[in-house]
């Protein structure tokens, strides 16, 4: 049995994850943490500040985050102090985040750090590349549509299709959406939706004269998401200590 903490369990992808949790024979939800205490599913969910307890206390596996960076780096830390694998899909990383995260995790417990669990969205980022890769003299936009409450923009899930294609074609100009009076160029548009219960919506687009190739994901249900974590959880354990990412647990390349 593997036994998970959820940072962040109170959220939308934490409660999802915990329901999840408790009706899989092979996992066991034994507490949480968020900006509030509680309990979730039976199992007791602390504030922040106290996480150290609550890992000494219920020793888990994998603590899956859901949370925000600042808080995130935090979680990630305390789970090394405790030698706890992680599943992270906290988005919206600084540099220096993400350097605080990997001397954390390096030589210290396996990671899986992912801006998107879908499975569909990770064979979705291989079609870019390899659009990209042959399409890379067409013009490219971007768009990505989430809810109405959430916080960061562009979505981590575009900004790593954002990466993946400047991998491909080279470094670009990006423009966040178009006002006033200019010629086009060679950058790329990035283009943010938010609105309503909107999943989750990305696509590219490659333009060129007398045709066009759009690329899209569209996520109805938060489980899909969920879905991966969970395939995340169960791969993550049996890792060498280090930062992996979801194109790893799917063996994709």
């Amino acid at each position: 049995m593997t036994k998970i903490v959820i940072c962040g369990a109170f959220g939308r992808m934490g409660t999802t994850i915990a329901q999840m949790v408790v009706d899989a024979p092979d996992l066991e939800f034994v507490g949480g943490v968020d900006i509030r205490s509680g309990t979730l599913h039976g199992a007791e969910v602390v504030e922040a500040s106290r996480i150290d307890d609550l890992l000494a206390l219920t020793r888990p596996d994998v603590l899956i985050d859901f949370t925000v960076a600042a808080a995130a780096v935090e979680n990630i830390k305390a789970a090394a102090r405790h030698r706890v694998a992680v599943v992270v899909g906290t988005t919206g990383f600084s540099d220096a985040q993400r350097d605080e995260i990997t001397t954390a995790v390096e030589g210290t417990m396996p990671a899986v750090i992912s801006s998107n669990f879908s499975v569909g969205v990770n064979i979705f980022w291989q079609l870019v590349r390899e659009a990209a890769r042959l399409l890379g003299d067409y013009d490219i936009e971007v768009t990505e549509a989430h809810h109405r409450y959430k916080k960061d923009a562009p979505s981590g899930t575009a900004k790593t299709i954002l990466g993946i294609i400047e991998d491909e074609v080279g470094p670009r100009a990006r423009a966040y959406g178009r006002e006033g009076i200019a010629e086009r160029g060679t950058e790329i548009g990035v283009h943010v939706i938010r609105g309503g219960d909107i999943v989750g919506d990305h696509s590219v687009l490659f333009a060129a004269n007398n045709e066009t190739i759009e690329l899209s994901h569209h996520a109805s249900d938060r489980a899909v998401f969920a879905h991966g974590v969970l395939r995340a959880v169960r791969w993550v354990s049996e890792q060498a200590p280090g930062v992996h990412a979801m194109n790893d647990v799917l063996g994709l390349k």
